[in-house]
């Protein structure tokens, strides 16, 4: 099946696409040119597929790993898989695909998040603030004390002044005082009568957190920080 799905991101690429890609900072010499809203279109006929997606990923190509985060199951997906894939990342667009549309709904989320927070490559490092965002936005089933626990870690980290990672830090602040901003307008899924608590901003930020166009840039990837 994977061989099959891989002829069709073939077949689906357009090399005139790379060259925009490029400009954003995404790795395009194992790219197609395959759009991330194609992929989502193409994912949900796939879904879900463990076993695909291990293939998918295997394959090495830029478009294929992007599907392959749509397409696993994140109760299957193991530590070890994600030590393993997070080591493997060599473009931002990935490393932040795979945080927000699987890993961030593993059980193992936050923990892989602190772990690799210390990592010294750094799209490993970006991996472990793009994971904090993402699960900050998507896991509203985890409790408010599970994420007041990683701002000492964002704060820590936030003098690492490389692109990739001090982008990622900023998006995890910006994105957990986004969730606290949910809780004081008396958000559904959260305790309204937390939100006086809300740690972040008792947080010492060093650097303000970025605009929307800042973290996106017109024509970036959706749902990626930059």
């Amino acid at each position: 099946m994977a061989r099959e799905v891989l002829q069709t991101l073939e077949e689906m690429g357009d090399p005139s696409r790379l060259e925009g890609m490029a400009r954003y900072g995404i790795r395009t010499d194992h790219a197609v040119g395959v759009t991330v809203t194609e992929l989502r279109h193409l994912a949900r006929g796939l879904r879900p597929h463990h076993e695909l997606a291990a293939a998918l990923w295997a394959s090495g190509i830029h478009e294929a790993r992007i599907l392959a985060s749509l397409v696993d199951e994140p109760a299957r997906v193991s530590q070890a898989q994600m030590d393993a894939w997070v080591a493997d990342l060599d473009s931002w667009d990935v490393c932040d695909g795979v945080c927000g549309n699987l890993f961030d709904r593993t059980p193992f989320a936050l923990d892989k998040a602190v772990e690799w927070s210390t990592r010294e490559p750094e799209l490993e490092k970006r991996a472990a603030f793009a994971l904090m965002a993402s699960a900050a936005v998507h896991r509203r089933d985890l409790p408010d004390a599970a994420f007041a626990s990683l701002l000492p870690v964002i704060r820590e980290q936030a003098s690492d002044d490389r692109n990739y990672v001090k982008k990622a830090v900023s998006g995890a602040a910006a994105d957990r005082q986004a969730q606290c901003g949910a809780q004081r307008a008396g958000h559904p899924d959260r305790r309204a009568d937390r939100a006086d608590r809300c740690p972040i901003r008792q947080m010492d930020r060093p650097r303000r957190p970025p605009r929307a166009s800042e973290r996106r840039g017109a024509g970036a990837p959706e749902g990626t920080l930059t």
